[in-house]
């Protein structure tokens, strides 16, 4: 019970303090666009070291390559969390990206299976929907227990248990579309530009991203536990290659950025780019999930005419007004797509709702079923 009421408190805390922090910051910030560059790892935390190679010394040689990139850019600010061979907390990592006002914050890393497993993936926030994920997450997330007063810092924060991320992905929830738009960026750069194999944009509860309040990703760059991959990431070329498409997804992002200033951030998305999304499923049993855009006092027929070409609305009379909704799915990776899709055609102010056996239920009560699920799903296989 404490522990529960803990995570209500803190989850209060970080709401209120990311509303106050949102997406308009870089709007109100007339000076420079501030980019965090988080290199994994370092000092008694080598990270992986599949092979021989060593994550925290690759992580940090692509980090740099990133920021002496965009410092070329007079309107960009680059800040790292390490420079050198050193360990930073997690907590000391969000707090340099908190502290700065950071616009972005990007955690650049290296993978690791017991098997042949190879390729690209980068990460936002969110509640992992297999258990893949969750090793990837909890893997990141162990380096707290180097801490001597973890406890302390950390209370109620459990890496080794799926039910300590039942509230992690609402906290960025005001970052979740931006973040997914700059790992998509990252990922298409990786495959486009240096031919690399894509596992995709995924989600799960890295509690470095977490704990940053502007949008966040993790990068994973490779497997340095496949062989060839790893020579790869260790070799110069590999970096250089690695770094300078992380350099220009940012970028990109920042130029689309720009285009929306003045406007809502979320107008003007490509929503080509949404849909080809490759974010894993969040189906959530018994649970279905829409996609808010307006209520009026008017009722109106819900056809896409009414609605800016958006189809799938739907429509229910509460008192004297009439709530109109877009989509219907149990999907809450689909159901985000559908509210930036939504967000794209100029219902700005949308929001997800979802409904248990007819009966509208907070959302965070939702998500708790996925962990409950997965928990379920991991003692069977055990």
């Amino acid at each position: 019970m404490k522990t529960t009421l803990h995570y209500i408190f803190v989850l209060t805390a970080l709401l209120i303090t990311s509303f106050l922090t949102s997406a308009y910051a870089y709007q109100n910030d007339s000076d420079k666009f501030v980019v965090v560059l988080d290199a994994g790892h370092g000092g008694g935390d080598s990270g992986n070291i599949g092979n021989g190679y060593k994550e925290s010394n690759i992580a940090l040689n692509i980090v740099k390559q990133i920021g002496k990139a965009l410092a070329k850019n007079k309107d960009i600010k680059v800040i790292y969390t390490r420079t050198e061979d050193v360990f930073v907390t997690l907590r000391g990592r969000a707090k340099i990206a908190n502290d700065a006002d950071a616009d972005l914050f990007v955690s650049v890393h290296c993978n690791a299976h017991n098997s042949s497993a190879n390729g690209t993936e980068t990460f936002v926030l969110g509640l992992h929907a297999n258990q893949r994920n969750f090793e990837i997450a909890k893997k990141e997330n162990e380096v707290i227990f180097l801490e001597a007063d973890y406890e302390k810092h950390y209370e109620g924060f459990d890496p080794n248990s799926p039910e300590s991320f039942i509230t992690l992905s609402l906290i960025q929830e005001d970052y979740l579309d931006q973040s997914i738009r700059l790992a998509r960026y990252i990922e298409d750069n990786f495959k486009a530009q240096q031919k690399r194999k894509s596992r995709g944009v995924k989600q799960a509860g890295f509690w470095v991203l977490h704990n940053t309040y502007m949008p966040s990703v993790l990068v994973e760059t490779g497997f340095l536990t496949y062989k060839k991959e790893g020579a790869y990431l260790n070799s110069k070329n590999g970096q250089s290659k690695m770094s300078k498409s992380i350099t220009d997804a940012i970028l990109d992002y920042k130029k689309q950025l720009d285009l929306n200033v003045g406007d809502h951030i979320g107008e003007g998305i490509n929503t080509e780019t949404t849909d080809t999304l490759d974010v894993e499923p969040q189906i959530i049993d018994n649970v279905v999930f829409k996609v808010q855009i307006a209520a009026s006092s008017k009722q109106l027929e819900p056809k896409s005419y009414n609605f800016k070409g958006l189809s799938d609305i739907s429509r229910e009379k509460v008192g004297n007004f009439y709530k109109y909704f877009y989509g219907y799915t149990s999907d809450y990776s689909k159901i985000k797509q559908f509210q930036i899709e939504a967000k794209s055609k100029g219902y700005k102010d949308c929001f997800v709702v979802a409904y248990r056996d007819g009966n509208k239920i907070d959302v965070s009560d939702a998500l708790k079923s996925t962990v409950t699920d997965a928990l379920k799903s991991a003692s069977n296989k055990e």
